[in-house]
């Protein structure tokens, strides 16, 4: 890797740092507003260590006439991440008195807006951390992707990359220029928290609860401010707006955009979110009556109860109305496979995402098709797009190395002292990004805090691969990438 080309990827490292600094301003503004100063020069300290490390890499410029290649991209996506994660660990390192291992496992489960936390007593925390939780899954959602789309271009180097590489989506660009997509998705996305702000805070929850379920449903990731998550609001209209603002961030940006562009039917005539809420819609259902008839609640209660863990875990984000690990064995295996589906793609959800479950079923069917005549000629689109090789490639590269990637994730855990469950349904969790896992110890109702840190740091690891869908981080590890 060429001097100049890691000078340029430190100097946009460098302006990430620079904005977590400033960032880290919200929770020393909320500490002034509850009057809870105490943990003001930790989050002073995190901020001026993280503004000086970024305005020394800054410092050095950025080389003339030095474009990234498109592979240099993947290095930056990555390294981004990276570094970010270990500066954003600072104020939990600082305020709660934890070790660096929770306080990297923390930042890095807020950056991936996966939802796992290792920290308990949220009842009674200090709320310059309980935002600066929810702040780190709203940046990490989509805000820093927004921000580098919309910084690249003006650095000459080809913005939408990054965003591809980094959120999968590869649908058509809706405006010519990729800094205007990225304005216009970042408004989108703003606009989206305020009003999810507002909603919550209509529905019961005060101004503070309300802002930060509203950055961690719209970033689908999960952090709430109570250890009983939204079990401790009983209106019903506090969940439902959950649900809302969780499935509104598991549909594609893109397509928020098209539709402000006039494009007045694109959200609602694509294959994918069709896809994503039917499904949500039909595993209401069957789940709901289920649940209604095994219990003595209501069928308006089990409903929901049921919509809101259910869309939860598909969409990603993490949030629980009561221990849905108690409902028993059908509950349980029906989570758990949910848990890989995921959003959208161009969402800020994880998981597998739902267009690769319909490619798979399109080929599925054609395969079948073909068997029965085998000299038919069979066209296979998906959204009004062929399906030629390299999608049908990328997807089974995918699939293949995300469902090893849990396997390995999983032995490594279990190698550790793990139980089967906590392994597995650990490592699936954090690589799907759903946030807490199955059983007593990771489940809906515990947190991670007991784990050893070995099975911490790779657990952050599933996180970051997850995350970034595997591919973007396993090319790294390829000598000839480093080759000139």
């Amino acid at each position: 890797m060429a001097l100049p080309t890691l000078r340029i990827i430190g100097f946009i490292i460098g302006i990430f740092l620079i904005t977590l600094a400033i960032a880290m301003v919200v929770p020393m503004a909320t500490l002034l507003i509850f009057d809870r100063t105490a943990d003001m020069p930790s989050f002073l300290w995190s901020s001026m260590v993280t503004f000086i490390c970024g305005l020394a890499l800054v410092g050095q410029g950025r080389p003339e006439h030095v474009h990234l290649r498109p592979r240099d991209m993947y290095l930056l996506t990555v390294s981004s991440w990276v570094v970010v994660c270990i500066f954003a660990a600072l104020p939990f390192l600082l305020t709660q008195h934890i070790s660096y291992t929770d306080s990297f496992f923390e930042s890095m489960s807020g950056i991936t807006a996966t939802g796992s936390t290792v920290l308990s007593g949220l009842d009674s925390m200090s709320p310059g951390i309980l935002i600066w939780r929810s702040l780190l899954h709203w940046l990490g959602g989509i805000g820093f992707i927004g921000m580098a789309v919309a910084i690249l271009p003006l650095l000459r180097i080809g913005g939408m990359r990054l965003f591809q590489t980094e959120s999968s989506d590869r649908s058509e660009k809706v405006m010519p220029r990729s800094h205007m997509v990225a304005k216009f998705i970042v408004l989108v996305y703003i606009g989206i928290t305020v009003l999810g702000s507002l909603a919550f805070w209509w529905a019961g929850m005060s101004l503070f609860d309300a802002i930060n379920h509203s950055m961690s449903a719209i970033s689908t990731g999960g952090f709430s401010t109570s250890d009983l998550s939204l079990a401790k609001w009983p209106q019903p209209a506090v969940h439902w707006v959950a649900i809302v603002v969780m499935i509104l961030g598991s549909l594609p940006f893109t397509l928020y955009v098209a539709t402000l562009r006039g494009h007045r039917q694109a959200l609602f005539r694509d294959q994918q979110v069709q896809g994503f809420i039917g499904l949500l819609l039909v595993t209401w259902l069957v789940m709901g009556v289920w649940y209604w008839a095994t219990t003595d609640l209501p069928w308006y209660d089990a409903l929901r109860h049921v919509a809101l863990n259910v869309t939860s875990v598909v969409t990603t984000t993490g949030f629980a109305l009561g221990d849905y690990s108690l409902w028993g064995n059908f509950a349980l295996m029906l989570f758990f496979y949910l848990g890989f589906i995921g959003g959208c793609s161009g969402s800020t959800a994880g998981g597998v995402k739902v267009f690769r479950f319909q490619v798979a079923y399109i080929l599925l069917k054609a395969n079948l098709h073909q068997l029965i005549h085998p000299r038919a000629v069979l066209k296979q689109k998906y959204n009004g797009h062929r399906l030629d090789d390299e999608i049908v490639r990328s997807i089974l590269t995918f699939s293949f190395f995300f469902t090893i990637t849990i396997c390995l994730i999983a032995l490594l855990l279990s190698l550790l002292g793990l139980d089967w469950m906590t392994a597995l349904t650990g490592a699936a969790s954090t690589v799907s990004g759903v946030g807490p896992g199955l059983g007593e110890t990771i489940g809906p109702a515990g947190n991670f805090s007991t784990l050893p840190d070995a099975a911490k740091w790779i657990l952050s690891v599933g996180m970051l691969l997850g995350r970034l869908e595997i591919i973007t981080v396993l090319v790294l590890c390829i000598p000839a990438f480093w080759r000139h």
